[in-house]
């Protein structure tokens, strides 16, 4: 969920973080928040109520989440809106957007290229499909800060085997896009500049196409009885995530020490407590 190694300074969301663009029947949801889109409170609403309004548009057929910024797909939630102050708002909004992203009538895609760390790979995991360039950076590296990533930590495990999802989560690993592509949680990659392949704009117009050719009544259908299996274990298990999250992690020191030496550029002296 934090703010991904990038390390970088938060500003205030400008209005207008997020734009979206409409191409025949496909929805775009375009975050713009530079340098590297660091979700706060403020643009995670607005993520959340633009998706909502084009989940409800007649004639959209899919929803793609992408980044205007090539660095980036989104480095993560801003880490000054993680202390305890406004960690529950902060939580209670961005979970809120990742259960509507789960529980969309439409497919999503998520387009990834540049760095995806923290709740910006969360983001993209929650979506049905990612396409990401070769050289994407996924990473939950949360652990380095004092914490853990709720939603990676209840959804990652079922979409890639148990051990490389806890190497994630448990040591912060980076991968690229190439490696999240063999661990299976990337659908298909791309060349970020084109001469070994389809760049990522090339591979996105394939897919397109094949989701588009299929009944958009049908789709909705097959989608939500594909997720009934994973979808109440999930929630229930998210609850809990919640629930560890706020009231045993938060408490503890090494939380607001990780914090704390991450906004300071210094490493952590972890007390165990």
């Amino acid at each position: 969920m934090l703010e991904g190694v990038a390390k970088v300074e938060a500003t205030v969301a400008p209005s207008g973080a997020v734009r979206v663009e409409r191409r025949e029947r496909v929805a775009r949801l375009v975050i713009n928040r530079p340098p590297l889109n660091v979700l706060n409170i403020e643009t995670i609403r607005e993520l959340g109520s633009r998706f909502e309004a084009v989940s409800q548009e007649p004639g959209i057929e899919l929803i793609e989440l992408r980044s205007a910024l090539p660095a980036a797909f989104s480095s993560g939630t801003d880490v000054r809106e993680h202390f305890s102050g406004s960690a529950r708002q902060l939580l209670t909004e961005f979970h809120a957007l990742i259960r509507k992203v789960l529980d969309s009538a439409r497919p999503t895609l998520a387009l990834v290229e540049g760095y995806c760390l923290g709740g910006g790979m969360e983001l993209a995991i929650a979506c049905d499909f990612i396409i990401a360039t070769r050289e994407a950076k996924f990473g939950q590296p949360e652990i380095r800060l004092g914490a853990f990533p709720p939603i990676a930590a209840v959804l990652l495990p079922r979409l890639i085997p148990e051990k490389p999802a806890l190497e994630m989560i448990l040591t912060g690993k980076t991968v690229t896009g190439e490696e999240a592509w063999r661990l299976g949680f990337v659908n298909r990659v791309a060349s970020a500049a084109g001469p070994d392949g389809d760049t990522l704009e090339e591979q996105a117009a394939k897919f397109r196409k094949e989701i588009l050719a299929q009944s958009p009544a049908v789709t909705a259908i097959a989608r939500r009885v594909s997720r009934l299996g994973s979808r109440e274990t999930f929630e229930a298990a998210l609850r809990e995530a919640e629930r560890v999250y706020l009231e045993e992690l938060l408490p503890t020191e090494d939380a607001e020490e990780g914090l704390r030496a991450f906004l300071a550029k210094r490493p952590p002296k972890w007390k165990g407590k």
